[in-house]
């Protein structure tokens, strides 16, 4: 996977049992037992085996890439919270990886339109009531910044190289494969390092009554 910048090809994604064809191997089990125990080199591992055919079907499913390695990485930090419930007498890992990915690609698809469904109502009522609009304005501005000094505050909390990582991916809007250039590092690290970065700032703005959503999207 280090080598390639391309999205691979997810073969067998497209059906409903298709996402078992590459079965629950022992190493797959073994990386789901010590992920459970919180072992972030099994995590990394487990990330560059399954994430290329996980990607794949999000961006099938999506439409677009930026769009999927979002869901993906919130696909294997459901992974991380959850490995010591996987079962694998009901599925293969990377068969419940992607059934993960599916769950998450419908909740984004439904989010999107119901938010394209709010922000049509928002305009109009904001058209319907132009004159009146200054003093909103100004307030969500004041929240916006106040949002975003909380952000940059959580930021510095993550370790450097996590933090260098999500900066790149979510403020200078990179590509994984370009970030991985830009910091000479194997593309699996740098989204390891992505994913636990923003799984520790999600935790940091948590703390602070915000989400990780604020400030951060691409």
């Amino acid at each position: 996977m280090d080598q390639e910048d391309r999205i691979p090809d997810p073969r067998g994604t497209g059906g409903g049992t298709s996402a078992d064809t590459g079965g629950a191997t022992d190493e797959d089990r073994g990386w789901m037992r010590r992920i459970a125990t919180g072992d972030t080199e099994a995590f990394t591992r487990l990330f560059d085996v399954h994430s290329p055919c996980a990607l794949g079907l999000l961006v099938k499913m999506l439409g677009s890439r930026g769009e999927a390695e979002e869901v993906l990485q919130e696909v294997f930090l459901e992974v991380w919270h959850r490995a010591e419930s996987y079962d694998p007498g009901r599925a293969s890992v990377r068969g419940w990886i992607l059934l993960l990915s599916r769950c998450r690609a419908l909740d984004r698809i439904r989010s999107r339109h119901a938010r394209l469904r709010r922000e049509r109502e928002v305009h109009e009522r904001e058209t319907r009531l132009h004159g009146a609009a200054e003093g909103p304005v100004g307030t969500r501005r004041l929240e916006e910044e106040e949002r975003s000094r909380e952000v940059f505050g959580a930021l510095g909390e993550l370790p450097e190289e996590q933090r260098r990582a999500v900066e790149l991916a979510f403020f200078e809007g990179l590509s994984h494969s370009q970030i991985a250039r830009h910091l000479k590092a194997p593309l699996g690290t740098v989204k390891s390092r992505v994913l636990l970065g923003m799984n520790k700032l999600r935790r940091a703005l948590q703390a602070r009554g915000l989400t990780a959503g604020a400030g951060t999207s691409r």
